[in-house]
């Protein structure tokens, strides 16, 4: 990109924003930039897996869908980048399909609460867009992922248009026809309305998207809280917290159940009856031939114990 041009001046920006993020497992890495033969250069991590972009086209030409476990983690992964980028005071503003870069190098693996494992790390990318929630210096991105306020320019809850825009591109992940530029659908996903999408989701899953799209900002969930969301934990990351919660529910009904034991056998040893002992005098009325036993003696007799 030639210096003096809008791509150098978008270049400069991203470049910014990398300085002020660092690091981060769901943020594409920035190694370093440099002007060469009047143009900008950018050395970004290399992600082995391409584009989301790539991956819904290809899926659409082999007639595959992600599974709603795979979407889920996908919805994740984006979320805790976003999280990373709005800790910072930043929003990144053009959210989309296209910016969203997958690894296969590096991958992590879990396993999801539908039991497949997760072998592709989500990362954000292209930071020409992002701006400081506080002085915000907004650059339209691309209409068919554009929160409404943004149009209206009301820039109070950017990193909402961000979590709107992530909704979007979710609904594309899971088979929505090609979204609007404008016109009346165009207003009608602005007012709260999914697309319709090839994918069959859970009722909990569709409800959670279209909060994300809801036409007021406050009402849609931050990143912070999608990341913390129960429907896209895995399994096997419980937080200690609800484990703590289900190991005091276990030692509550434990404590119920030897209390029940305890009164059972009480009643139990209170119910017994009690046995007699006497001296038996023989009929002869010999006092040297007595004898002295249980009454009852030579009678066979059984005996049962009930054990709790």
């Amino acid at each position: 990109m030639k210096c003096g041009s809008p791509d150098r001046q978008n270049a400069l920006q991203e470049v910014f924003a990398h300085a002020v993020l660092g690091q981060h497992p769901h943020v594409v890495r920035y190694y370093s930039a440099w002007s060469e033969d009047e143009h900008m250069l950018i050395q970004n991590e290399y992600c082995d897996g391409g584009t989301l972009e790539q991956l819904i086209t290809e899926n659409r030409r082999t007639l595959k869908l992600l599974s709603e476990a795979q979407l889920k983690d996908l919805l994740l992964q984006v979320s805790r980048g976003l999280k990373y980028i709005h800790s910072a005071s930043l929003a990144h503003m053009d959210i989309k399909p296209s910016n969203i870069f997958t690894s296969r190098r590096a991958a992590i693996r879990n396993t999801d609460i539908d039991g497949s494992d997760a072998d592709v790390v989500y990362k954000i990318g292209d930071l020409s867009h992002v701006t400081h929630v506080s002085s915000p210096r907004v650059e339209e991105g691309d209409s068919r992922f554009l929160a409404n306020e943004i149009l209206q320019e009301d820039y109070r809850n950017l990193p909402k248009a961000d979590v709107f825009a992530l909704a979007l591109t979710m609904l594309t992940a899971c088979g929505a026809k090609a979204l609007p530029r404008n016109g009346e659908k165009w207003h009608a996903i602005r007012e709260g309305k999914l697309p319709t999408v090839a994918r069959v989701l859970s009722e909990e899953f569709q409800q959670l998207l279209k909060l994300m799209i809801h036409p007021d900002p406050v009402h849609r969930p931050s990143s912070s809280a999608l990341s913390k969301q129960a429907i896209l934990q895995p399994a096997s990351k419980l937080s200690a917290d609800s484990l703590r919660e289900q190991l005091c529910a276990q030692k509550c009904r434990n404590a119920l159940l030897l209390k029940e034991l305890n009164e059972i056998q009480s009643s139990t040893a209170a119910a017994e009856p009690s046995v007699s002992y006497r001296t038996m005098t023989s009929s002869s009325g010999n006092k040297h031939n007595r004898s002295s036993g249980l009454v009852g003696k030579k009678i066979n007799r059984s005996l049962s114990l009930a054990m709790f």
